[in-house]
C-alpha cells in the first residue's frame, strides 16, 4: 500500500484535501470513532449522533466508489480511544509509505498531529483545509496591517475576493451591509414555517442506540433527532431554506418566539462545519436566489455576511491567537456555571425557552446564544472557561475553532475587546423587544429592581456598576453610563444587594 489517508469526523467531504488524489487501488482511507473526541466535553447526544452517522454514511459512499476504508467503531474491541492510538494500530496493520491528513479544526488535535511523524517514523503530510475561503496565512497577513480586527473590513475583502454580491468593484445595491433592515421582531400574526427535517434511517438508528449505551448521562435528548446525515440530505436542507425561508430571513434573523426554535434560520451551520456543505457553494446558491428575484438583497447579504464574513473571520482569529487566546478573563468573571444551564429549570422564560430547545434540538440561533444565554453569563459574571465548555458541548454546530472566539470574545468580552468594541450586555428590554418571551414570564421586564423584577434588569445594572471604572470611558457605552450616573446611591445599593442574593441562590452542580 502507498498511503494511509486519515479523515476526521468533521471532514466528511469527498473534496477534503486528504482525499484529493486518492488512489482507490493502492490507498486506504482511515476513519475512527474514538472516546477522546466523544468525552472531552459532555457533548449533546444529537451532536454525537450527527457526527458518527455522517461518518458511517460517508464510509459507505467511499466504499461504493471502490475505496478501501479502514473504519473503527466506538465499541470495536481493541479501540484505543484516541486518534494517535488508532493511527498507530493502523500503521502496524497496513505498513503504509506515508500518512496524509487534512489539518484539524481544533488546536488540541493539531498539537497531537504535529508529533505523529516523529512518533511513527514515517512521513505525515498535514494538508491545508481548503474548504475555507481564507487561509490562516492570508488572515495573519490581513491582521498584521490593522490595529484592531473589526470583522466588517475583513468581510469587505472577502466580498471582493469571492465576487459574491458585487457589481464590478462595488457592492451590489451600493452598500456593504444591510444589517439595519434586519432587526425586526417576529410578526405577531405570522405562523412559523414547517422546516424540512430528516427522520433517522437504519444507520442513524444504530448510532442512536450506541450513543444511548455509551453516553447515558450526557446533555440533551435524542427524541427529536431529525438532522440530515448525508451530503444529499444537507443539499436538500439548503434548498428548503433558500426556497421557503431565505426571502424572510433578513427581516427576522434576530427575532425570537416561544416554542418556535427554527423560524426562518438557515439551519445549515452544522452541515458546513462537518463538511456536508461548503461555504462557497452555499453562498453561491443564496446569491443566485437574489439575482433570480426570489429573495431581497438584505436577506441574501445578511446570510452571506454570516458565512464569508463572520464564520471565516472567527476561524482566522482562532488560529491567529491560539493557544493563549483561551486564557484571558478581562472582566475577572469567576462565578461557577449555574445548574440551570444544564437543567433548563428556571422561572426566566427566555432562558427556559433557549435552553429547553437546545436540550431538544441541540440548536439555538445566534441571538439566543448572544443575547439570552450569553448575556446572562456575561452580566452574572460566570467564569469564561465554564461558559465556553457549555457552548462547546451543547450545540450541534460547535467546534472549538468557531465556539471559542464567539463565546470568549463576542459573548463574554473576555478578550478585552479584540473581537467586539464593547460588551454585549443588555437588560430585559432587548429581549422584550425581539421576542414574545416576556409576556409569558413571571418576572416584570419593566421593573429595574425590587420584588418581581426581571433578573436581567438588576443583573445588567449591577454589571454596569461593577465595571464602571473599566468601561465608562468606552465611547460606545457613554450613553449607558450617563444613565448609570443618574442612579441614586440607595438604588445602587439595592441593585447590588438583589443581584448578589439572586446569584448566590442559584444552584450549581458538576456538569453531566
Amino acid at each position: 500500500m502507498r498511503t494511509l489517508r486519515l479523515v476526521l469526523g468533521d471532514q466528511v467531504s469527498r473534496h477534503v484535501a486528504a482525499l484529493r488524489d486518492l488512489d482507490t487501488e493502492r490507498d486506504v482511507v482511515m476513519m475512527c470513532e474514538v472516546q477522546d473526541e466523544i468525552a472531552y466535553v459532555p457533548h449533546h447526544r444529537q451532536k454525537i449522533v450527527l457526527i458518527l452517522s455522517a461518518m458511517r454514511h460517508f464510509r459507505d459512499a467511499l466504499r461504493r466508489e471502490g475505496a478501501t476504508v479502514h473504519y473503527v467503531t466506538l465499541d470495536e474491541p481493541g479501540n484505543s480511544g484516541s486518534f494517535t492510538g488508532e493511527l498507530k494500530r493502523a500503521i502496524e496493520k497496513f505498513t503504509p509509505q506515508q500518512v496524509v491528513v487534512t489539518a484539524p479544526g481544533e488546536y488540541r488535535v493539531w498539537d497531537a498531529m504535529r508529533h505523529w511523524e516523529a512518533a511513527f517514523g514515517l512521513p505525515v503530510e498535514i494538508r491545508r483545509d481548503d474548504r475555507f475561503i481564507c487561509t490562516a496565512t492570508r488572515f495573519r497577513q490581513w491582521a498584521r496591517q490593522r490595529q484592531n480586527l473589526r470583522m466588517e473590513f475583513f468581510y469587505r475583502d472577502m466580498r471582493r475576493e469571492t465576487g459574491l454580491l458585487m457589481d464590478g468593484d462595488r457592492p451590489e445595491g451600493g452598500a456593504w451591509n444591510f444589517d439595519a433592515e434586519n432587526r425586526k421582531p417576529w410578526p405577531k400574526r405570522e405562523t412559523p414555517p414547517a422546516r424540512r427535517r430528516f427522520p433517522p434511517d437504519t444507520i442513524t438508528r444504530e448510532v442512536m442506540a450506541l450513543v444511548e449505551r455509551h453516553c447515558p448521562d450526557t446533555f440533551g435528548t435524542l427524541d427529536a433527532f431529525d438532522w440530515a446525515v448525508t451530503r444529499q440530505g444537507a443539499l436538500d436542507a439548503l434548498d428548503d431554506f433558500v426556497i421557503h425561508s431565505l426571502p424572510f430571513f433578513g427581516r427576522s434573523q434576530d427575532a425570537m418566539k416561544r416554542d418556535a426554535p427554527f423560524l426562518h434560520h438557515g439551519l445549515v451551520s452544522a452541515y458546513l462545519n462537518i463538511g456536508l456543505l461548503t461555504a462557497r457553494e452555499t453562498c453561491q446558491r443564496v446569491e443566485q436566489a437574489y439575482r433570480d428575484g426570489h429573495a431581497p438583497l438584505n436577506a441574501a447579504e445578511g446570510f452571506i455576511r454570516q458565512i464569508i464574513g463572520w464564520r471565516e473571520y472567527i476561524r482566522g482569529v482562532y488560529w491567529l491567537k491560539m493557544p493563549t487566546y483561551a486564557h484571558g478573563n478581562a472582566l475577572e468573571a469567576t462565578r461557577p456555571l449555574p445548574w440551570l444551564y444544564w437543567s433548563g429549570e428556571t422561572t426566566m422564560e427566555c432562558m427556559a425557552q433557549s435552553i429547553g430547545q437546545t436540550r431538544d434540538h441541540a440548536y439555538a440561533h445566534h441571538i439566543q446564544r448572544l443575547m439570552v444565554t450569553g448575556n446572562f453569563a456575561l452580566i452574572a459574571g460566570i467564569a469564561p472557561v465554564e461558559v465556553e465548555r457549555w457552548y462547546l458541548a451543547v450545540f450541534i454546530d460547535a467546534y472549538e475553532w468557531v465556539e471559542l472566539p464567539n463565546t470568549h470574545g463576542m459573548v463574554l468580552f473576555a478578550d478585552d475587546g479584540l473581537l467586539s468594541s464593547k460588551p454585549y450586555a443588555a437588560s430585559g428590554a432587548y429581549i422584550n423587544r425581539m421576542s414574545d418571551y416576556c409576556g409569558a414570564c413571571v418576572h416584570d421586564v419593566k421593573k429595574r429592581q425590587g420584588d418581581g423584577a426581571c433578573p436581567f434588569n438588576f443583573l445588567y445594572w449591577d454589571f454596569m456598576l461593577r465595571h464602571e471604572d473599566r468601561l465608562a470611558h468606552n465611547p460606545r457605552m457613554a450613553l449607558a453610563y450617563k444613565n448609570v450616573a443618574r442612579l441614586p446611591p440607595a438604588e445602587r445599593d439595592a441593585i447590588r444587594a438583589q443581584a448578589r442574593a439572586f446569584l448566590d441562590d442559584l444552584p450549581t452542580r458538576p456538569a453531566p
